[in-house]
Parts: C-alpha cells; structure tokens; sequence
C-alpha cells in the first residue's frame, strides 16, 4: 500500500495576500493569480484555451503601433490586493523596462483579453472585467468557443468612464475588425489551422 502525498498548501495571512506575496512566494504554481486577497491557482488550460491566446497576441502583434505592446499571461497589478493575469493586453510600450519583468501596472493596459474556461468561468465573465472596468482599462474582449464549430466568438466591450463598467460594442465570430484602441483585423477562422 502507497501513502497517499503531503500537500504542504499554504497558509494565508489573516488580511489575506498582497501583490508583494504574489510577486516574491517561492513555488507558486505557473499564472497564479490574486483576487481580492486571494491566491487563485488555475487549472490546466484546454487546447482551445491556449490556441486562441496564440491567434489573439498574433493578430495583435500584425497591426500594434510601436507605441503599444502586446503581452500574454502576464500580471497586472490593480492595486495591493489584485494581481489577475489577462490572458493577453495590450499595454503601453514604455511600461515594458526589462525581460525579466514579471508584472506592469493597470495603468499602463489599454486593452484585456480573457478566454473563458470551464474552470474560471465566472472569474472571466464577471470577476475580472468589473475589476478591469474599476480600474479603468478601457476596453476588454471575453473570448468564448462557439458551440456549433468550435471557434471563437469575441465579445468587445468599451468603457463607460463614468460608470466604471463596460459597454457591449459588438461580438465577432468569424473576422474581429476594429478601429480601437488600434486598427485591427484578425481572421478567427484561422483558428483551424493551428
């Protein structure tokens, strides 16, 4: 008979984790995130999940002014107490200082994306975009695999800026064509070929 394993998970503090924690606990599982104090450990991502990240941050990548960057998977920092990690934003290309940077702050993010898991579900669709909206990143797409054909449907959203939440401005299933925050133009049918 095999003993079963030692989770050593760990403890959190009374106030609950800041930012700091986030960025400096050693063994943190990859894309941990920190809502509301929170460590939120994220399950294994699905083929889909990872191929539309790969299709969005290219696409972006095509046509981004050099005044803008495109990043996947990286921290954002809200405030002392949420660090979530879009999938992938669109942020000010002076916010990126070094490649071993781990972080960069709202401020500097004017677009986030989040593909929609089975296993983060509510966190993408209605957690981080109030988050994102509070903290003022003026536009934000939720990215959801079509139930017919299995590919993306893009729904973007701007923000309303006294509100401080955000605005439908359409949804794309087969060509995500914008003119904000940049001109864009990404064929989500070549999902297909990934």
């Amino acid at each position: 008979m095999t003993a079963e394993p030692v989770h050593h998970w760990p403890v959190p503090p009374q106030d609950g984790y800041t930012v700091d924690d986030l960025l400096t606990l050693p063994d943190l599982p990859p894309h941990t995130e920190l809502i509301d104090g929170s460590l939120v450990f994220v399950s294994p991502q699905r083929d889909f999940h990872s191929i539309v990240i790969d299709l969005l941050a290219s696409g972006l990548r095509r046509t981004v002014p050099p005044e803008l960057k495109v990043r996947r998977e990286m921290v954002v920092v809200i405030d002392n107490r949420n660090g979530p990690e879009p999938d992938v934003c669109v942020l000010r290309a002076g916010a990126v200082r070094s490649t071993k940077q781990t972080y960069y702050q709202v401020r500097d993010v004017l677009l986030a994306v989040e593909v929609v898991s089975p296993s983060s579900e509510s966190r993408d669709r209605d957690t981080k975009p109030h988050k994102y909206a509070a903290a003022g990143i003026p536009h934000f797409w939720r990215v959801e695999m079509a139930s017919t054909d299995e590919r993306p449907v893009v729904e973007v959203f701007e923000l309303d800026k006294e509100a401080r939440a955000y605005v439908p401005m359409g949804t794309y299933r087969d060509t995500l064509k914008l003119a904000v925050p940049f001109d864009i133009d990404i064929d989500l049918t070549e999902i297909d070929q990934f």
